[in-house]
């Protein structure tokens, strides 16, 4: 359905005396076709969901998360990936970084960086979940990993498990990096991340610019 012309009339040539070829053109067989073999290098979409419902914590992870964006989109034009970023806090969440491939966008877009509120875990992974399907009917081809940042505590809104459910039917990559901190832990981000079908690292884990390494394992290359 899609021949590599080129590949197929080198396929043929050799065999056009053996063929009985007298006059100009190339006699053909089926065993001659080619067909275009492509490489693989439709990119990835990459989607940072953050809680950003806390305060000094969440400046911190957003301030993470803005140095990580940057980082990614630095070679996002050879690797053909797109990155975007989706905050949520108080009543909702926001799309503050479409999937883009331009550093210039996403530094305008990410100089302020809003904290504070409650936490509506599940209108977060709503939001996440509205940008993959948009991309994948733009580009199909292109494969999507969501990275989020959470407690795992939902202070507002519906249980997030179920939306995590969509998230894990819709076959999208993810990690979840739990930001609980203190001696008591719940472990509700593994609980969601479970649910998610998804990786789960606790925020300690993480070095200095570990985000970015954390992405750059995940995704394919």
């Amino acid at each position: 359905k899609d021949v590599a012309l080129a590949a197929t009339l080198r396929a043929a040539a050799p065999h056009q005396r053996e063929r009985g070829r007298a006059g100009p053109g190339l006699v053909l067989r089926r065993e001659d076709l080619r067909n275009n073999v492509r490489e693989g290098r439709e990119g990835n979409l990459i989607v940072f969901a953050v809680d950003a419902s806390g305060s000094m914590a969440a400046r911190k992870q957003m301030s993470a998360v803005k140095g990580a964006v940057l980082s990614l989109l630095t070679d996002a034009y050879q690797r053909r990936d797109k990155v975007g970023l989706v905050s949520f806090r108080g009543e909702g969440a926001r799309i503050l970084l479409p999937p883009t491939s331009s550093v210039e966008l996403a530094t305008s877009r990410l100089e302020e960086l809003p904290t504070g509120g409650r936490t509506p875990l599940a209108a977060g992974l709503e939001r996440a979940i509205e940008v993959l399907k948009r991309e994948r009917l733009r580009e199909k081809e292109r494969r999507p990993l969501l990275v989020l940042l959470t407690d795992g505590r939902a202070t507002v809104g519906p249980d997030p498990r179920g939306v995590a459910a969509e998230l894990r039917r819709l076959g999208v990559a993810s990690v979840v990096v739990d930001t609980e901190g203190g001696y008591m832990r719940l472990g509700m981000a593994g609980a969601l991340a479970e649910a998610m079908g998804a990786r789960c690292l606790r925020l300690e884990e993480l070095q200095v610019n570990s985000l970015v390494e954390l992405v750059k394992r995940r995704r394919v290359a």
